[in-house]
């Protein structure tokens, strides 16, 4: 009879109805029940040998803290991994490191199924001496102790520095800027989505930083500055000595949000 089922049909609709639910409830609980990888109780740590006085950190997806010390060999570089991470439906995750031509570390993160979900974290320690690059494709990055240059770029995710006196050229995509307390002559920042934070402890040569949505502080020492400001939709507020003949620098520019350039209390 034309509109009615038959008891087979209605099973199956009942094993697809429940194998459904079962999906559901298994996305439910992965999203609810994020992976951190401050979870991971019994971290990795590994040592790479180091060629020259230049180190490149190649991550795809993690986050990243990296400092200078005093105790690391010369010709090393010491690495702490925490990971958390599962896969219901696909392959098993995995995280792998490797140092490259003696001075790129690659850090890789395989996570991908229906239901997957990663976290990892490496702390990178560098020796004294050596010039960082640093090229994250999703993660924050913390650094301090840097007075080599440092170069960072992020596709998404944070930057923070401090204790710092080398050269700075910071720039994320999505993702605020911040370098505080840092004695560095010459400070690029750039982002795309976000906003820049910077509070120096020295007088610069350069501090040149723009965001195309987020609002721009600057904190410099008291000293003459050759400053130029730019805001299409902000207020902008200047409070420092200008001098346009100053061989100190500062320029800030959004595209929106406000802009403030003071001296330090």
């Amino acid at each position: 009879m034309a509109g009615t089922r038959d008891r087979g049909e209605d099973r199956k609709w009942g094993r697809a109805a429940g194998v459904g639910g079962v999906v559901l409830a298994v996305v439910a609980l992965a999203t609810a029940c994020g992976a951190s990888a401050a979870d991971d109780k019994h971290p990795e740590h590994r040592s790479f040998g180091l060629h020259g006085r230049t180190l490149t950190v190649d991550s795809d997806d993690s986050a990243l803290d990296l400092v200078v010390s005093d105790s690391v060999k010369s010709d090393e570089v010491q690495v702490t991994r925490w990971f958390q991470g599962h896969v219901t439906v696909g392959g098993k995750p995995k995280v792998t490191w490797a140092m490259k031509d003696g001075d790129r570390l690659v850090l890789r993160m395989r996570c991908s199924g229906v239901v997957a979900d990663c976290s990892a974290r490496h702390r990178i320690v560098v020796p004294r001496g050596v010039a960082v690059t640093v090229r994250d494709g999703d993660g924050g990055v913390n650094a301090r102790g840097f007075a080599e240059a440092l170069t960072v770029r992020t596709a998404d995710g944070s930057v923070r520095i401090s204790d710092s006196s080398g050269p700075l050229d910071l720039r994320s995509a999505d993702g605020s800027i911040q370098a505080l307390g840092v004695a560095a002559r010459n400070v690029r920042a750039r982002s795309e989505d976000g906003s820049v934070r910077l509070e120096l402890a020295a007088v610069p040569d350069l501090v040149d930083s723009r965001t195309a949505d987020g609002s721009v502080s600057i904190v410099l020492p008291r000293a003459g500055y050759r400053v130029t400001t730019g805001s299409h939709d902000g207020s902008v507020h200047v409070a420092v000595p200008r001098d346009d003949s100053s061989t100190h620098r500062v320029s800030a520019h959004t595209g929106d949000g406000s802009i403030t350039v003071r001296t330090a209390h």
